[in-house]
């Protein structure tokens, strides 16, 4: 067993340098598929440690071979997976704000606890992914929003997934998952982070304080959900102002059951995203969306507050301009000038 699968069955700290060894080795086709799985497997079973996720995502960063995509008036939405299994919240929440006039970036990965994840549901709808910095830009300036491929992820991850076949990170990708809000080779003026395990929110409370360019909120609740939710309080961790809750009763959104935010019946997956987004969903998930749009209004200086946000969702959803704009996207049409996105 190497020294680095050690130290983590241990519960040792891994430090950067540990980890560019690890690298290093993988791309020399030295790390074989049981090592890489007892690593990740070990990682995945210990709660989040700081000094271990810091290292492991400097080393990453130090490795890439391009600056991030600077995006300094986007927001991105993005959770760390696990909990409930839900509908698209994030995805949705993205287009319902990017509808009501915020600049969105939205990264993301396929289904981890859920049964369709971010990058599922857009090749659904047929909505394309940005497959460069240049076209991220131009998504953004041409639509409001733009969602990011493969290009901005470490190129580690494709090769450590190949070496651990046929298990898949899935089975072994606990820790990589977790971590996944912090991968992404951009810089965004803000970030909404949903945190499905209280037990990791130290550990992130330390990564989000490290990054000052970004507005970086952290939110949790007692459902384990990795969003905003209307049927509780979600606690949230502004990394610039520390910590405040989100009120759903206050802003008039209570009510209903987690079952209402599950996926709808059937296998179209794709007609259950449009309903929700044109308000056709139960009522606890069109306003749960409605809820992690406002903060994305919120943290785009869209919206003074949480109250105009929701309104402002409302709308989007009400008028028809997220569904719209979804549609357009899948299309690839261009928005009207002058419009609302544009």
């Amino acid at each position: 067993m190497s020294a680095i699968v050690t130290a983590a069955v241990r519960g040792e700290t891994l430090t950067a340098a540990s980890w560019h060894e690890f690298w290093d080795a993988l791309a020399d086709r030295r790390v074989d598929r049981a090592e890489a799985a007892a690593l990740f497997a070990a990682l995945s079973a210990r709660t989040l440690e700081a000094g271990t996720a810091a290292g492991f995502l400097s080393s990453l960063a130090e490795r890439r071979a391009t600056p991030p995509v600077r995006l300094p008036s986007a927001v991105n939405i993005v959770g760390t997976g696990g909990g409930p299994a839900t509908v698209n919240i994030s995805t949705a929440a993205a287009i319902v704000a990017a509808a009501a006039g915020v600049k969105v970036l939205k990264t993301g990965s396929r289904a981890g606890s859920g049964t369709v994840g971010s990058i599922d549901i857009l090749e659904k709808l047929g909505i394309p992914l940005a497959r460069s910095a240049e076209e991220a830009v131009a998504q953004l300036d041409r639509t409001g929003i733009t969602f990011a491929g493969q290009f901005v992820y470490p190129s580690e991850l494709p090769r450590l997934a190949r070496t651990v076949v046929p298990l898949g990170l899935r089975a072994i990708g606990g820790f990589v998952n977790t971590l996944g809000p912090f991968l992404a080779n951009v810089s965004t003026g803000a970030q909404l982070t949903g945190i499905s395990d209280p037990a990791a929110l130290p550990a992130f409370r330390e990564l989000a304080s490290a990054t000052p360019d970004t507005r970086i909120w952290l939110c949790h609740n007692d459902l384990g959900a990795d969003e905003l939710l209307s049927l509780t309080t979600s606690h949230v961790h502004d990394n610039r102002l520390g910590e405040f809750t989100v009120d759903p009763d206050a802003l008039g959104l209570g009510g209903g059951e987690l079952a209402d935010l599950g996926r709808p019946a059937g296998d179209d997956h794709a007609a259950g995203f449009l309903a929700l987004l044109a308000g056709q969903a139960p009522a606890a998930a069109v306003a749960t969306v409605c809820l992690n749009a406002a903060a994305l209004a919120v943290l785009g200086g869209v919206a003074p507050g949480f109250a105009e946000g929701v309104r402002a969702a409302r709308v989007a959803i009400e008028d028809g301009a997220a569904l719209d704009l979804a549609k357009r996207l899948a299309a690839r049409t261009p928005l009207p000038t002058g419009g609302r996105h544009g």
